[in-house]
């Protein structure tokens, strides 16, 4: 409607989370019933208590949180019930990226894209590039959303599909090369501009520098630094967008998600020296907020 304000988009609200909190951290929440600490059931009880506990421990020092769907759709009807009431208490000025890996034929993603921005109030989510541009123009199509394509993931069979090489394109003007090099060079056409990202891992650090190249404006989700061993100093070094639309802003459009390296790693000094759970999870994000800065 004329005359009202617009939602700012999702990069600018990025970069101004970013910019307060001085950290491109992501808080990663993916509660597993069989790796909670002690004093928590191990059911959907203990899952939502747990992560509530994780939100308000550790969000304060992250630039956004990405609950992924599958710990909480395992339980059902009452596990997403459960991800709503916690999605209603994080803070408005604190991105929600739904890692929910998503993509399908038109109509299907359509209602994705209402699933996940209106029902569950994402500000942002993951999607699969497998189905083509068809399958990611309805989660891009909303320009106070965005979507993060799948493009060189961390986990260690990422190579499988990712690294086999593509032919030429010469009407496109694209070189053989892999994979994940191609997804990231379609990528950055794709959407009306500004509402799409790539998912790119911290533990192939060669590749991360190779897509940043190519794609240098969009914004990049980086897992696998912590319980993954990737190195955060690369991510840092080419993560950060150079160009626009993610370039020139504070962080540059980074998010480098880290949880079991919060959450993990607060049960373990926690539980191994009596320490408050909730105060070890704030210190190690603190932790990793200060290993992860926005830097100039």
């Amino acid at each position: 409607m004329t005359g009202e304000a617009q939602p700012p988009i999702y990069l600018e609200r990025l970069a101004a989370r970013s910019a307060a909190v001085g950290t491109v951290l992501c808080l990663g929440l993916d509660p597993d019933p069989d790796a909670l600490p002690d004093g928590f059931s191990r059911d959907l009880r203990g899952v939502e208590a747990f992560a509530r506990l994780v939100l308000q421990a550790a969000a304060p020092c992250a630039a956004a949180v990405k609950p992924n769907l599958a710990f909480f759709e395992a339980f059902g009807s009452a596990g997403i019930a459960a991800l709503e009431r916690l999605r209603a208490e994080i803070p408005s000025d604190l991105p929600v990226v739904m890692d929910a890996k998503r993509g399908d034929i038109g109509s299907t993603a359509a209602r994705q894209a209402v699933a996940l921005f209106d029902s569950l109030g994402a500000d942002a989510i993951t999607v699969s590039p497998y189905l083509g541009e068809e399958a990611i123009a309805p989660l891009l199509a909303r320009a106070d959303r965005f979507a993060y394509v799948l493009c060189r993931t961390s986990n260690p069979g990422a190579g499988e599909l990712q690294g086999l090489r593509v032919a030429e394109d010469e009407a496109a003007g694209h070189p053989s090369e892999p994979l994940y090099a191609r997804v990231a060079r379609r990528a950055a056409a794709w959407g009306p501009g500004g509402t799409a990202g790539l998912v790119v891992g911290a533990t192939a650090p060669r590749e991360l520098a190779e897509i940043r190249a190519i794609a240098p404006g969009l914004a990049f989700l980086v897992p696998g630094v912590g319980a993954q061993g990737g190195d955060e100093s690369a991510v840092l070094a080419d993560g950060r967008a150079t160009a626009a639309p993610a370039g020139a802003r504070p962080g540059g459009g980074l998010l480098v998600n880290v949880s079991r390296g919060i959450a993990g790693a607060a049960i373990k000094r926690a539980q191994g020296a009596g320490h408050d759970l909730g105060e070890a999870i704030a210190a190690a994000a603190r932790d990793w907020a200060l290993r992860l800065p926005v830097l100039p």
